[in-house]
């Protein structure tokens, strides 16, 4: 039976202001890896895939890229720590991009991409607000699924100004994060499913 492929984004944001929720976005993405993990044991037609690319003003970071769930660390507070402001169209270009080109080599294959940031982008100097929604817009015709999670800022909107269909607004504490990330986890199974359909 041949596999589908099924490529994990997520695109974390890293600026000074995700500083005061470090620890739970910590926690949540760490419980995400493992439910990755699980639907890669629960599902024997699918072969997944981790990509974890953060960013900030300082720069766009690949803590992993199309990984091998197997070989995917957890995220630390070495390996996450906020500063700067929020290039969120770049990081979005550059990672998809960079993702569409292996997928583009997959016979079979299915991508979730996941965004999570705390503010609007102020930032970018690579990618604009319309590139960005024409690329998002055309992948989503296809077998690319993205969700938008934020906060502190009107979340319906900016994921609607870059043709993202679904998005997650959540409040910035312990109750809301946690809620958060159930439902991203709840998503995401579902997603799986489906594929597996």
């Amino acid at each position: 039976m041949s596999q589908t492929k099924v490529h994990n984004l997520i695109i974390l944001d890293e600026s000074g202001s995700m500083s005061s929720i470090k620890s739970q976005v910590i926690d949540g993405f760490n419980q995400t890896i493992s439910t990755i993990r699980e639907a890669q044991q629960t599902f024997s037609d699918q072969e997944h895939t981790i990509s974890i690319i953060s960013f900030n003003g300082f720069g766009i970071k690949m803590l992993h890229f199309c990984d091998p769930v197997a070989q995917v660390k957890e995220i630390d507070a070495k390996r996450y720590a906020p500063a700067a402001s929020t290039p969120l169209y770049d990081a979005i270009g550059f990672a998809v991009s960079k993702l569409k080109l292996v997928a583009s080599q997959d016979e079979k294959f299915h991508v979730l991409v996941t965004i999570l940031t705390d503010g609007e982008e102020n930032a970018s100097t690579e990618y604009s607000a319309p590139a960005i929604r024409q690329m998002i817009g055309e992948l989503s015709e296809s077998n690319w699924t993205f969700t938008y999670i934020g906060t502190d800022h009107d979340v319906s909107k900016a994921a609607a100004d870059i043709a993202v269909k679904y998005c997650i607004k959540f409040e910035k504490n312990n109750d809301g994060i946690e809620s958060m990330f159930q439902e991203e986890r709840k998503v995401r199974k579902s997603i799986y499913r489906k594929i597996f359909g």
